[in-house]
């Protein structure tokens, strides 16, 4: 697997509706191995390598990523923000971000130290700025930084212990990242059809339409889930687990995973002696929440790799998880032929 590339994939800036920069770098890498590749009206990159006319199968990543806009300048050049997706605002203090202005400028998030608190109280996002370090509005003017500039987090791919990597963004790029390595390897009888989706963090828009100007038979979204084997977990909250394989969506909040596809998903990769875990996600959906309800319906389910600190800076997966996720995914396509809705 191309490690190098997921370093460069996990560190581009794709805020929700901000994804030209990682957009342009999966075209570009997806053309290398997709018969066709297009961007549509809305920003997804479309992929296509071509079978033997069969049928459509749909597989979606998500290309975006949760960030901030800034929403006030105060008149000491602090700025405020508005959160782009779902923000766990505890994990903002301290944390090191890019501000995209004219040009990008480095800033850290911060609120009121708790010794100048009279009161406590649960922290919210409207108690957090970003200091850039400016000492007059000239500062701030010259970086062209203004209302509605974008934020992201700043980090960049880490190797820890084994096969384990940490950075900024594994949500969803570790997935578009999968998409990339099973288009390298498949041959399939139908077209398979690669998708790095927009705007999935902010109602999953991406997908409902590049899904409606697919319109496949089957389609398969690949997403992270909750890595819940961490201290203090209940056995029965434990959804997946590092290293145990990637899982298959029995239910979420946007989609009960398609029985019948599960099941032959299931039995590949019994068959193929690849370790697969079940989950059920009761908060967040992923981008098959809209793909299978599109026009009649589409036969649909998720693949996940289970993923540590969750819309953090420091997102956590094993890739032993993400090579499974490939063999399953290439084997899966390349026997569908046996398939029956």
């Amino acid at each position: 697997m191309d490690i190098e590339f997921l370093g460069k994939l996990v560190k581009a800036v794709g805020v929700s509706g901000y994804e030209d920069e990682v957009a342009e770098l999966i075209k570009s890498e997806m053309e290398k191995y997709a018969d066709s590749v297009e961007v549509d009206t809305m920003g997804n990159v479309i992929g296509l390598k071509k079978g033997n006319g069969k049928g459509k199968i749909m597989l979606a990543a998500h290309m975006d990523e949760i960030g901030f806009v800034v929403s006030h300048i105060d008149k000491n050049w602090f700025i405020f923000v508005s959160p782009v997706g779902g923000i766990n605002v505890k994990t903002l203090i301290s944390t090191r971000v890019i501000v995209h202005g004219r040009s990008k400028c480095y800033g850290i998030m911060g609120s009121i130290p708790p010794h100048a608190k009279k009161e406590k109280k649960e922290l919210s996002i409207e108690d957090i700025f970003v200091d850039i370090g400016a000492k007059n509005k000239e500062e701030v003017l010259e970086k062209g930084i203004d209302i509605g500039s974008i934020i992201t987090y700043d980090g960049d791919l880490k190797k820890l212990s084994g096969k384990r990597y940490t950075s900024k963004t594994m949500d969803d790029r570790i997935g578009v990242f999968i998409l990339i390595e099973t288009l390298k390897r498949v041959k399939s009888p139908y077209d398979v059809y690669f998708v790095a989706t927009v705007q999935e963090e902010v109602g999953l828009r991406g997908a409902k339409v590049s899904g409606y100007k697919i319109s496949p038979e089957i389609a398969i979204a690949v997403d992270v889930t909750l890595a819940m084997d961490v201290p203090d977990v209940k056995e029965h909250k434990m959804i997946t687990e590092l290293g145990k394989g990637p899982a298959i969506t029995i239910m979420d909040r946007s989609v009960i995973g398609n029985r019948k596809l599960n099941s032959f998903i299931e039995k590949i990769a019994e068959e193929e002696k690849i370790p697969l875990q079940k989950n059920i996600l009761m908060r967040g959906g992923t981008d098959a929440g809209s793909i299978h309800l599109i026009k009649e319906g589409v036969v649909s389910t998720t693949l996940s790799i289970p993923t540590r600190f969750v819309h953090s800076t420091v997102e956590c997966v094993d890739m032993a998880d993400v090579e499974n996720a490939v063999t399953l995914l290439v084997k899966s396509l390349e026997r569908l032929d046996s398939f029956v809705v």
